[in-house]
């Protein structure tokens, strides 16, 4: 019997004013990511300035939300859950949480898309988080 994904809560991350934007598409179900127009790289963590060329002409554009689990790890203290980073298809890696699926069937280069979950609790709801959760077929 593998290891099955359970909800748990998760931290409220703090909300700053520059990437209001970004939470705002993640409670719309959509993932944005920042496009310098200068160079045309993809960049993840979203930021003022182009980490490849410091330009301070960036775009967000939404994401297509797919990728694949670059390395992960399972953690097994307490509630079982999978940290990973995701190469999405644009090309940058982020750091996530792999989700709805039985945690030992997780693999590298395994193909997932992007699922939205709720931080925080019933009492103290926050943001929606992206996590991703494995491409069926």
């Amino acid at each position: 019997m593998g290891t099955t994904f359970q909800d748990r809560t998760m931290t409220i991350p703090e909300i700053h004013p520059e990437h209001k934007e970004y939470w705002d598409a993640a409670a719309e179900g959509k993932l944005l990511i920042k496009q310098c127009d200068s160079c045309g790289e993809f960049h993840y963590y979203p930021r003022v300035l182009c980490p490849f060329c410091m330009s301070d002409k960036t775009t967000w554009v939404e994401a297509k939300s797919t990728g694949s689990i670059y390395t992960y790890s399972v953690m097994r203290r307490g509630m079982p859950y999978v940290i990973a980073f995701v190469e999405l298809d644009e090309g940058p890696r982020m750091m996530t949480n792999i989700v709805d699926c039985d945690l030992d069937t997780v693999h590298i280069n395994q193909r997932v898309k992007v699922v939205f979950k709720q931080s925080g609790d019933e009492n103290n709801p926050g943001p929606y988080i992206p996590c991703f959760t494995p491409v069926e077929g």
